[in-house]
């Protein structure tokens, strides 16, 4: 009976319910509110996955390694380019929120406001000494994720270095990341649903002057994936790869239109390999290893996208923030994105991380996450071609790459 619900792309069914949201706030007016418990049941569902997914994603990631070793010539290479371009990245979102203040002019007096984690006012040897978790287990409880982090980082080594031993543990991650994706999607199912509640709940109550912010923060994301993708990555081709940067595109359009539709990096993973092996030439083993670690932790679009959600909500609800929390947001923000699954919504999930690191309320989510799947359509498009980008680099750097095949592909 609900066949036909379900035959409908998730992505199409959140776009109408964003429009018949909207419409309905802005007829409906502030008693829009009377089913705003919608959304909050979905943003309650989100905070629920965001230690188990964060967890069970990085150690399955550090694992996928498979050998300590590779992470020096190929693996070396490819994580250091992951984390300089995560870092660029994310000073991209918070350089464009700083500037244009999309987040200003919201009366948000009328938002009933949960309790905000606070943030911790330290020197910078407090804040080294608290990245270290004593018990992982109130770590996990509080929420706290830089000491998560590095906890779950320091798991994946260990299973590395515990080589055969360490296999039966690493397929247990390895089931829980897929596990924790599968739950995250069912959740996913009930983004329609929150998105109907809050974007009328939004409109209702708070009315153009808030469409027109989320507006605003919608053109800033795709703005700087743009940057990201024709100017970041196209640096990376010319200079460091030395590669002509229109052959490099023309190999990956197959992969930038999947990732775009599906809003998927693990669903576009199959797509980004083919494109790298075949139309860019790049080796099979620097291929698998490169994009199928990049699809778990290259995610220089969530990056940016943290960073400026992040401004928004500090300039929604007055909180004022110093370079030391900018600092914070930037290596929370790298950190969210790589902990982040290759799966729709993914990023609305890491930012209640982010948020909570500089004490920026966690209602502001309910403004993002009516407008967060066309925005994660085109992260996801700047994820899926710094993956390709990184492969083509790094083979390049190591010989790795048949560059006669790349610029003769036409198998685009």
């Amino acid at each position: 009976m609900l066949g036909w619900w379900f035959r409908i792309p998730l992505w199409q069914r959140v776009v109408a319910a964003l429009i018949l949201g909207i419409s309905a706030g802005l007829w409906w007016g502030p008693g829009a509110e009377q089913i705003k418990w919608i959304g909050d049941f979905f943003i309650r569902s989100i905070k629920m996955l965001v230690v188990p997914l964060i967890f069970f994603s990085l150690v399955s990631g550090v694992a996928a390694i498979g050998d300590v070793k590779k992470l020096g010539k190929i693996g070396g290479r490819a994580l250091l380019l992951f984390v300089v371009t995560g870092q660029i990245a994310v000073w991209l979102g918070l350089l464009l929120g700083t500037v244009f203040k999309p987040g200003l002019g919201i009366d948000t007096s009328k938002v009933v406001m949960g309790e905000t984690p606070a943030p911790t006012v330290t020197s910078w040897t407090d804040m080294i000494l608290s990245i270290i978790p004593q018990s992982p287990v109130q770590t996990m409880a509080d929420v706290n994720v830089l000491p998560l982090i590095v906890f779950a980082l320091l798991i994946g080594i260990g299973i590395l270095m515990a080589k055969e031993e360490g296999e039966p543990v690493a397929k247990i991650f390895d089931s829980g990341s897929v596990i924790m994706q599968k739950v995250t999607m069912i959740v996913m199912e009930l983004t329609p649903f929150g998105v109907f509640a809050l974007m009328a709940w939004v409109s209702g109550s708070f009315g153009t002057d808030a469409l027109l912010s989320l507006a605003q923060v919608v053109g800033l994301n795709y703005l700087g994936c743009l940057l990201i993708i024709f100017v970041m990555y196209s640096a990376m081709i010319k200079f460091l790869a030395k590669l002509p940067v229109i052959d490099f595109f023309r190999g990956i359009v197959d992969a930038m239109a999947v990732s775009y539709s599906t809003a998927s990096s693990n669903a576009t993973l199959p797509v980004t390999m083919r494109c790298t092996q075949r139309n860019l030439g790049v080796s099979k083993s620097v291929s698998s290893f490169v994009v199928s670690l990049g699809a778990t932790i290259n995610m220089n679009g969530t990056a940016m996208y943290l960073g400026l959600a992040t401004l928004f909500g500090a300039q929604l609800f007055g909180v004022d923030l110093s370079w030391g929390d900018y600092f914070m947001i930037s290596i929370t923000a790298t950190l969210g994105a790589i902990g982040a699954a290759g799966i729709p919504g993914a990023g609305l999930i890491m930012m209640a991380l982010v948020f909570g690191s500089v004490g920026v309320p966690l209602e502001t989510i309910a403004f993002i996450a009516g407008i967060d799947r066309i925005m994660d359509m085109m992260r996801t498009t700047t994820n899926v071609s710094g993956d390709a980008a990184v492969a083509v680099t790094v083979a390049a750097m190591t010989g790795e790459i048949d560059i006669e095949e790349m610029k003769s592909a036409d198998d685009v």
